[in-house]
Parts: C-alpha cells; structure tokens; sequence
C-alpha cells in the first residue's frame, strides 16, 4: 500500500461519521484540501491534517504505521494544541510542508459556497482566515 492510500485509508477511518458545518461528509475536507497537491508527501500529510485533532489516532499511531519524521513533524506543526493563534501559526510557517496544507486549508474553509445559508458566525470566521493566510504570507 502506497503512503497516499494509507493515509487515505486512515483519513476515512478517522472521519467515518463526521460531518462539516454544511452537514456533509467531514472527509470532503481533506481530500478537497489534498487534491491541490500532486506529490505523495503533501498529499498524505493534507489528508491527514484533521485526523489527530478530530480522533483518537496520535501520533504514535502514525509513527507505528511507518510514516516518515517529515510527515510527523508537519502534522505537530499543524495540530493545534493549548497555545495561542499566532503562537499556532508561527509554528506551521516553520514548517515548509505544514505551511503549503494549511494554505490550501484555509483556502477551502473559506469557501462558503458549500454552506447553503451562511451567518454572521460564518463571516466572522472567513476574518480570521484572511487574517491567517496574511499572516502566514509574510
């Protein structure tokens, strides 16, 4: 098995059930997010970029399945823990490979064509997008 299908097939396991803001598959997500990607490393570390927020897989589990410390260390980079937003983002633009998924992250969580009647909440939440993908261009 390829690293694009282990971690698709993880990535499914992880979002089976899970639903988007609009009431779709969670899995959409990552996979619109993975598809701006042609190389198996940015692929693979896009579709999983959720999975240890939104599950109970950890990093150890990656690691068990033979994910490389590049795949691993862009996933850290991604996974928001206790700290603060821009403490957050400093921590993806150091990573390379973290930085591009969150970019095509955001890019999609922006698109709010996906959800039929967009509120207030929404639109607020596109300001802190904005705000990041600035703030991650600098």
């Amino acid at each position: 098995m390829s690293l694009k299908e282990l971690a698709l097939k993880i990535a499914e396991s992880a979002h089976k059930d899970q639903v988007d803001k609009a009431g779709k598959p969670y899995i959409n997500h990552p996979l619109t997010v993975a598809s701006a990607f042609e190389d198996d490393l940015r692929y693979s570390i896009a579709i999983l970029h959720d999975v240890l927020e939104d599950s109970d897989i950890t990093f150890q589990d990656l690691i068990d399945y033979g994910f490389s410390s590049e795949v691993i260390e862009a996933l850290m980079a991604l996974t928001k823990n206790d700290e603060g937003y821009n403490t957050y983002l400093e921590k993806v633009k150091l990573n390379s490979l973290a930085l591009d998924v969150k970019l095509e992250d955001l890019k999609h969580n922006m698109d709010l064509s996906r959800i039929k009647n967009p509120t207030e909440k929404d639109y607020e939440r596109l300001k802190k997008y904005e705000y990041a993908i600035e703030y991650l261009k600098k």
